[in-house]
């Protein structure tokens, strides 16, 4: 994926940092907008992993840090509710103005709670996800209640929110009371993913239950088992970034990837090497996908690597030639397994004539037949597996010409 960082003006003015995600492709076919969790901000690994999810599925990501937060100006006393909404519109208009309007409102936790306020005033906006939403905005009063009265009595206090320092004052608390989530969902009217977790600490699974149960169809409920409030766990941002992508193709029309080329590739890879270590984002014309190194190569292990993709290749292709030849034949093939490993042997075991002696890439191909064949018929097909088109590239001369394509 591609990441661009940009900087948006708000309705006072204060200059708020973000980030658009693009697909590998870098056409996305629609844009969506990433609201982060109350203190948070738009470098959370959740929020950046599940906005590089989305763009799996076509997504422009735009991820930014609400006023007084992350890298954005201004105070955090300044980031109550409201000035969260307007953000999030001042975003939308930005995006609006120099891509395309958005269609996708995602949010985490008090964010949730924004992007449904947000989206209740925005046409544009075909559906709503939010993950780990609070059904009352009141409840971030909550994390500092028992300090209210020290705020009506000094007019601003320093509160510990998750560890860290903030300050806030009267009007700060007072905005949090004055929005009916419940009634703003009831009038949504708009296709509604709800996460949450059954065992969330911070908002309580009480509080989805409520959303969903005001909320009126097309609606639906995915339950994010034992992650905690942050998904701090890189498998549960993930897996919410895929649920949504998936969940968002029933809304949107898929509209086919165009190539980062136009001359006829037919597959692009993109790496972007300041934010996502080894972790590739591969695009065919109807399919995108990741690769990786594994964590003992220095990896985060968030897809398979170069090496597996090339032995998946030979296996997919054994499986549909060895199918292709029994079907014609009209043999009683139920399944076929193709077991392939990659390694390194040395030429002198494997007793092949080299003009150097040395290590060579070596491919294990294993072959399991399900059916009631008789031994003529196995053999035949054990012959076909290596006539298979990927087999003869791997075993012919390969010529890869490589050019460098210009920054336009």
């Amino acid at each position: 994926m591609k990441n661009s960082k940009l900087d948006i003006i708000n309705k006072k003015g204060y200059k708020l940092q973000a980030y658009l995600e693009l697909p590998a492709n870098q056409k996305p076919n629609y844009y969506a907008i990433f609201a982060h969790c109350f203190t948070c901000n738009s470098s959370f690994g959740a929020v950046r992993n599940i906005s590089r999810s989305l763009t799996n599925f076509g997504f422009g990501v735009i991820r930014f840090d609400f006023t007084g937060l992350g890298r954005s100006e201004g105070e955090f006393a300044e980031s109550h509710f409201s000035a969260n909404v307007d953000d999030l519109l001042a975003v939308n208009q930005f995006v609006k103005e120099n891509y395309a309007e958005p269609s996708l409102l995602v949010g985490h936790s008090l964010g949730g709670a924004a992007v449904l306020v947000a989206a209740s005033m925005l046409d544009s906006v075909k559906a709503v996800a939010t993950i780990g939403a609070p059904a009352s905005i009141c409840h971030v009063r909550q994390l500092f209640s028992h300090q209210i009265e020290d705020i009506e009595k000094k007019g601003d206090i320093e509160v510990n929110i998750g560890g860290r320092p903030f300050t806030i004052d009267k009007d700060f608390v007072e905005d949090f009371d004055k929005k009916n989530l419940p009634e703003i969902v009831k009038s949504l009217r708009k296709p509604l993913l709800i996460m949450h977790a059954p065992f969330d600490k911070k908002v309580g699974i009480e509080n989805a239950q409520e959303l969903y149960h005001n909320a009126m169809h097309p609606k639906s409920f995915i339950s994010l088992d034992d992650a905690d409030h942050l998904l701090s766990e890189t498998k549960d941002s993930e897996y919410a970034g895929n649920i949504i992508g998936m969940w968002t193709q029933r809304y949107f029309s898929s509209e086919e990837n165009k190539m980062l080329s136009p001359n006829g590739e037919q597959l692009v890879a993109h790496l972007n090497l300041k934010e996502d270590n080894f972790t590739t984002n591969i695009q065919t014309k109807n399919h995108a996908f990741i690769a990786d190194e594994p964590q003992s190569f220095g990896g985060d292990d968030f897809g398979p690597g170069p090496y597996d993709y090339l032995s998946a290749g030979l296996a997919a292709c054994t499986t549909m030639t060895i199918k292709l030849y029994a079907e014609r034949k009209g043999w009683p093939l139920d399944e076929v397994f193709v077991y392939i490993t990659h390694s390194k042997k040395h030429s002198d075991g494997l007793k092949v004539d080299v003009e150097k002696p040395g290590r060579i890439d070596y491919l294990s191909k294993k072959l399991k037949f399900v059916g009631n064949l008789d031994e003529t018929q196995r053999n035949k097909l054990k012959e076909i597996a290596s006539k298979c088109p990927v087999h003869r590239t791997l075993q012919n001369e390969v010529i890869i010409e490589t050019e460098e394509i210009k920054n336009q």
